[in-house]
């Protein structure tokens, strides 16, 4: 499943407004406030690439009050605790003592 994170730098007092419009649109998991460069993260999925690219640049663009966005498409997730406990689990170094 495509995921997004979108980093969104609103008009100064918009960032609540764009939070609730934000949280209203379809795929959108995911909404926080921000202290830093950017006002506000949202974390994005969708069923396929075409849709994630139309939440991203047509329902989030339509919410206004957004100065500048920064989207970051997830590549590769990973491993969860049980994968990687499978590929990752600490091995055993046996040493011989040498005389």
């Amino acid at each position: 499943m495509p995921t997004a994170y979108v980093l969104l730098n609103t008009e100064i007092g918009a960032e609540n407004q764009v939070l609730k419009a934000l949280k209203r649109i379809e795929g959108v998991q995911e909404v926080h406030s921000l202290w830093g460069v950017y006002d506000v993260i949202a974390n994005v999925n969708a069923e396929t690439m075409e849709k994630l690219k139309y939440i991203i640049t047509k329902r989030i663009g339509q919410v206004g009050r957004i100065n500048s966005k920064l989207t970051m498409i997830i590549t590769e997730k990973a491993p969860s605790n049980s994968e990687e406990q499978l590929f990752f689990a600490p091995k055993t170094i046996e040493t011989a003592l040498v005389p």
